[in-house]
């Protein structure tokens, strides 16, 4: 069982931050594509629109319904994503779901930001909602990619 320290640790001045100000925090008014993301065990819930140009994020919205942890992420998601490609966002969320689950090196930049959650990997049961801003956005990539296939 966690001590309260732990948990004070968990929620760091730097986390809470990063959620108290979040970048891209409305919607887009005509997004090129759109996904959302649940997580089942604690309801935390990300929306995020994209709009693209020739592959690269030009504009980013997001509706983030999350606890402090998922708010801190979705802000370093959305301060970096715009001027990613597909490739650079797919990668940013595998090194995510890495330095989580498997203490794995911190994401590269521009997604290195997300070093700030390091803390949370002892907490499993709030590592789906940290992944939500980037699992989403790499939805709606492959929304995106399935529909330039068909």
């Amino acid at each position: 069982m966690s001590s309260d320290t732990d948990l004070i640790k968990l929620y760091s001045a730097r986390i809470l931050a990063l959620a108290a100000d979040m970048p891209a925090a409305e919607r887009l008014a005509a997004p090129d594509v759109s996904a959302k993301r649940r997580s089942p065990l604690c309801g935390s819930a990300v929306t995020v629109d994209l709009a693209l140009n020739d592959g690269v994020v030009s504009g980013y919205g997001q509706d983030v319904k999350a606890c402090a942890l998922g708010q801190a992420a979705a802000s370093v998601v959305g301060s970096a994503i715009v001027g990613c490609t597909s490739d650079q966002i797919r990668r940013a969320r595998d090194e995510l779901k890495a330095m989580l689950k498997s203490d794995g090196p911190i994401p590269t930049a521009p997604f290195d930001g997300l070093e700030v959650l390091i803390p949370a990997r002892d907490y499993k049961n709030r590592h789906a909602s940290i992944m939500l801003a980037l699992d989403a956005a790499c939805d709606a990539l492959d929304e995106t990619q399935a529909s330039q296939n068909a």
